[in-house]
């Protein structure tokens, strides 16, 4: 399952990650943790909470990683 998520900095991603590219790796890693595809309708919640807040970690990670050499938006502010 997790071999579907891809690397979502550059340069592995000629362009940056999506809301959609965050959202797909969020739940290939739910789904591989529970071991679920998808959740029963009582698990749906907490299913759903875990994509949302993966999705938003992944937003700060990828918002925040510095990458160097790479003459994209992190290197702009490096002096």
């Amino acid at each position: 399952m997790c071999r579907s998520i891809k690397t979502l900095r550059p340069p592995a991603l000629p362009h940056e990650a999506t809301e959609e590219d965050v959202r797909a790796a969020a739940l290939q890693y739910v789904r591989k943790v529970s071991g679920f595809r998808a959740p029963a309708a009582h698990n749906r919640e907490v299913f759903e909470r875990a994509v949302a807040e993966i999705a938003e970690a992944t937003r700060e990670l990828l918002a925040g990683i510095e990458v160097r050499g790479s003459t994209g938006r992190s290197a702009e502010g490096a002096v």
